[in-house]
């Protein structure tokens, strides 16, 4: 098979949520099938190291699809265009994208439909090509695989036949396992002055929540007067003005650390830290939580999406609207000797369910049989 793959996320030293699904699952496929041939389709200079092994052909299409209009430039004339150019047998879309003018049978990743749920929270270019395309790939799409059940029953209430939609839920990177404890040391002595600290992970945008968290950290603080830390490990991406206010305004504002993107010291801050706070209003998986089970850190998250699904058990699970859940959350770790203890184990059992070989595996049987329909 000549298998061509939107591989534009695929961006060195930025990879985040779609990023790092593309890496791990089409690493891993490539690898397992030297039989093939694999097409990759960057959207600018792409970094070697994208370039798995030598059945990977990369492929540079503009312009940068960046922007909607650049988007429908990107995947509706270049992508047909090298689609027929590279002979492609099948076409694999991870990022939620595909082109509606080929006929290539396509397989597409659906994470999430946020913007269905908080459309006040998208920008208004944005938010009229999510309305107005993405039902148009869902049902274009010959295949559809989402990352969690909850999105999977969100695609399915927009018009889209059960029988084409598939779960195959996200997986860890195995480099998130527990680290000594020295390297938890070294980062509450680098970074919250020795003192324990609570941790978010993830980019700064209006449905994260992080103007709440900060707000429930301040509650938590006033409450207990106990003297941990708040570190947001992630980058300012869009509207994050409330989140740039209520740190200021927070009485405990010198408890809170803003650290940016840390890639390759994020298995240390989670091992470090008290827990993992990650209370999304929505998320159509929520990759932070796996690897911090994986770590072998606590979790608290919201009660609702995708989290709770992932979370089971397994975490404190807490309403993300309520500055007082959130609080109460963090709470309940300081009061109640043993819980951290047993949210741990708890969640290093349940890690085990999210593997990304056995994801790379269910995303490579589905091309399999789109390639025999196909050939039919």
């Amino acid at each position: 098979m000549r298998i061509a793959i939107n591989t534009r996320m695929l961006l060195p030293n930025r990879l985040e949520g779609i990023g790092w699904y593309t890496y791990e699952v089409v690493r891993r496929m490539v690898d397992a099938h030297p039989e093939h041939q694999f097409i990759f389709f960057f959207d600018r200079a792409y970094d070697p190291e994208f370039v798995f092994a030598p059945n990977v052909e990369p492929v540079v299409l503009h312009p940068p699809a960046r922007h909607p209009l650049l988007f429908m430039v990107w995947f509706d004339w270049a992508i047909p265009r090298a689609l027929r150019k590279h002979r492609a047998d099948l076409f694999f879309s991870p990022d939620g994208f595909l082109s509606l003018r080929t006929s290539v049978p396509t397989l597409l990743t659906v994470h999430d439909l946020a913007y269905k749920h908080f459309p006040d929270q998208v920008a208004g270019m944005d938010r009229w090509y999510y309305r107005r395309f993405m039902p148009r790939f869902m049902q274009h799409a010959d295949r559809i695989v989402t990352v969690s059940e909850a999105t999977r029953m969100d695609v399915i209430e927009s018009g889209i036949s059960p029988a084409k939609v598939s779960v195959s839920y996200n997986g860890a990177n195995p480099r998130f396992t527990a680290q000594p404890v020295e390297e938890g040391e070294r980062i509450r002595n680098q970074y919250t002055q020795g003192e324990p600290y609570f941790l978010y992970v993830g980019a700064i945008h209006p449905r994260k929540n992080v103007t709440r968290l900060v707000r429930a950290f301040s509650l938590f603080k006033e409450e207990t007067g106990c003297p941990h830390r708040l570190v947001l490990l992630g980058r300012m991406a869009w509207m994050a003005a409330d989140t740039k206010a209520a740190i200021v305004e927070s009485p405990f504002r010198e408890h809170i650390i803003q650290v940016g993107y840390q890639g390759g010291d994020l298995p240390a801050f989670y091992s470090g830290a008290e827990a993992l706070v990650y209370v999304s209003l929505f998320e159509g998986f929520g990759i932070p939580i796996v690897e911090a089970m994986g770590c072998e850190t606590a979790v608290i998250t919201s009660d609702r999406s995708s989290m709770a699904e992932v979370a089971a058990d397994a975490a404190i699970l807490v309403n993300p609207e309520s500055e007082a859940a959130i609080a109460e959350g963090m709470a309940r770790l300081v009061r109640e000797p043993g819980l951290r203890q047993e949210l741990i184990e708890k969640g290093t059992e349940r890690r085990t369910r999210f593997d990304w070989d056995r994801t790379a595996r269910e995303v490579w049987s589905l091309l399999e049989e789109m390639d025999t329909a196909r050939t039919e």
